[in-house]
């Protein structure tokens, strides 16, 4: 029986764990904390930062194969454990390259893809951020998840919220609609990618909140977003899953947002709505094993489940069997053992034979669960 090392035992984590142990494999999860969401599920988890050399190569050494949920992660050992011949992947010189926005953005832009307009922010200096131009994006280059690290300045009132470190700036553009596309390569270099998805984002904290599957954009465009994201892949190279944010602009434009060099939050969905989940499909390419069909099975809307804004502590589930009524609802709770505001705790799938019925049941469902304390 061969073992997977999972570095970072969040959500991700936990259901690449469940995807793993359906193959078969023995899992090994390295997170900072005991118990963690993927710990609970894994045959064993080591408890250490996910920037101990020590802890990594503990891992990564009693491993067949390694992968991450997670992008913050001290890539140098791992550089060095896959030229010792370790098997980690995505290869750590991608996660390297991918985990700093600015040297992703400029990867993408060298092999000619479609980015909104971006430099490497030097001083925080007012004239800086006004010479760049109104309304701008601040991103810090390395750390960021579900909205932080993201700063939007509308005008220079903004200019003195500057976020600290090491960051870059990016033309706001004039979204339409946010889409994604995971895709996935194989070891054997084969590409295969799941339908676009169409994203609303929380307006609170700026974390995705609903994803539409399928995205409600026409045949042309749908098309658009499936070689993009392959070409993503092509340039940032390596082996597993990707998840590809983009941006659709009112006038039809697309252009890349972010990748993800792991499994994604709109790829949730593919758990219950297709016939591989993003997270078997993962756990296939970074095996080496055949994989498998991406096809959608039934429409579905996915929904982030976020702690309710004044509770902290232990999580309450609120209207749960009034949720699991409705036909098609899927409840994923991922086991954090404290809520705490605009915490993301769970996500729920809706599937149905008819989009419009998969958003009527995802609007029954978002109105009644709530995660309180």
């Amino acid at each position: 029986m061969k073992t997977i090392g999972i570095i970072g035992g969040g959500q991700l984590g936990k259901m690449m764990v469940q995807a793993a142990k359906t193959l078969g494999f023995t899992v090994v999860v390295l997170d900072p904390f005991p118990n963690s969401p993927a710990g609970q599920v894994a045959d064993r988890e080591i408890t250490g930062s996910l920037a101990d050399p020590v802890k990594l190569r503990e891992l990564v050494t009693q491993c067949d194969f390694t992968t991450y949920d997670i992008e913050h992660i001290e890539t140098s050992e791992l550089i060095r454990l896959a030229d010792e011949g370790h098997i980690i992947r995505p290869d750590p010189r991608v996660l390297a390259m991918t985990q700093d926005k600015l040297t992703q953005k400029q990867r993408l832009q060298d092999f000619g893809l479609a980015v909104p307009a971006f430099v490497k922010l030097e001083s925080r200096e007012a004239q800086e951020f006004r010479a760049f131009g109104l309304p701008l994006v601040q991103k810090t280059r390395k750390g960021g998840y579900d909205g932080k690290g993201v700063l939007l300045m509308r005008s220079e009132a903004d200019f003195a919220k500057a976020l600290p470190g090491d960051s870059m700036l990016e033309r706001c553009v004039d979204i339409d609609l946010e889409l994604a596309v995971m895709t996935v390569r194989g070891a054997d270099g084969e590409v295969r990618s799941y339908p676009t998805v169409e994203m609303t984002f929380d307006s609170r904290c700026n974390a995705l909140d609903t994803v539409i599957v399928p995205a409600r954009i026409s045949p042309e465009l749908d098309a658009a977003a499936q070689k993009l994201a392959r070409q993503c892949i092509d340039a940032l190279g390596g082996v597993g899953i990707f998840g590809v944010e983009m941006f659709l602009d009112k006038q039809g434009r697309l252009s890349v947002n972010e990748v993800a060099p792991r499994p994604h939050n709109s790829g949730h969905y593919t758990i219950e709505a297709c016939v591989t989940s993003q997270f078997e499909q993962h756990i296939r390419a970074v095996a080496g094993l055949p994989l498998g069909d991406c096809s959608q099975i039934r429409a579905t809307v996915s929904m982030n489940l976020l702690g309710e804004p004044g509770f902290s502590g232990v999580p309450v589930v609120r209207g749960l069997e009034e949720s699991l009524a409705l036909p098609g609802v899927h409840f994923h709770l991922y086991g954090k053992p404290e809520t705490r505001p605009l915490r993301k705790m769970g996500h729920v799938t809706v599937t149905a034979a008819k989009l419009d019925d998969a958003l009527r049941i995802a609007d029954q469902v978002k109105a009644v669960l709530k995660i309180e304390a």
